[in-house]
C-alpha cells in the first residue's frame, strides 16, 4: 500500500510540474531530458539486476549467514559499515552487491549499514571530489559527525526488524 501511495504522489508531482511548464518548448525539452535520462539508466539498472541475481548464486549462503545473518549480531553490523566505503563503483555496484547479498541469506541491518556506509564514505567520492574540492579539514568535520550514523541505521534496522 505504501508503494501505491507514493507512486500516486509522485505522478501527481509529475502531472503538476507538466502543466507548470506550460504551453512553450519547455515541455519538449523536459520530455527529452526524460527520455535520455531512461536510455541512459535503464541498460545499467538490467546489468545490475542481472549482475545481483548472479552474485549471489556465486555466494556461499551458509557463510553468508554465519557473517551477515541474523546470528552475527552487532558484530555484523560493524563489519558491514567497515565494508560499505571501500566498494568500487557506484550506486549500481552498492545496490547489486547489497540485492545479492540479501538474496543470499544477509540480514537487513547489515545491509542496510552497508549501504548507508557506502553512501557517506564511498571512498571514490571521497578521493574524487570531497578532498580536493572542501579539503581535508571540512572532510574530517563531516567525517567526526557522522562516522556513528552506519552503525546507528543498522542498530535500529535491527532491533526493529
Amino acid at each position: 500500500m505504501n508503494i501505491l501511495i507514493g507512486t500516486i504522489v509522485i505522478w501527481v508531482g509529475v502531472f503538476y510540474a507538466w502543466q507548470r511548464l506550460g504551453r512553450t518548448g519547455q515541455r519538449g525539452e523536459a520530455l527529452t531530458a526524460a527520455v535520455e535520462l531512461l536510455k541512459f539508466t535503464l541498460p545499467r539498472i538490467g546489468i545490475a539486476l542481472l549482475g545481483a541475481g548472479l552474485f549471489a548464486e556465486l555466494l556461499p549462503q551458509d557463510q553468508v549467514r554465519s557473517v551477515l545473518g541474523k546470528e552475527a549480531g552487532f558484530g555484523a553490523i560493524v563489519l558491514a559499515s567497515f565494508l560499505g566505503p571501500i566498494t568500487p563503483g557506484g550506486a549500481f555496484v552498492c545496490f547489486a552487491i547489497s540485492a545479492g547479498a540479501l538474496k543470499a541469506g544477509a540480514a537487513i541491518a547489515p545491509v542496510m549499514a552497508y549501504t548507508t556506509a557506502w553512501a557517506l564514505f564511498s571512498t571514490s567520492k571521497i578521493l574524487a571530489y570531497e578532498l580536493p574540492l572542501l579539503g581535508g579539514r571540512n572532510f574530517m568535520l563531516r567525517f567526526a559527525v557522522t562516522w556513528p550514523i552506519p552503525l546507528l541505521v543498522g542498530g535500529i534496522v535491527y532491533f526493529l526488524a
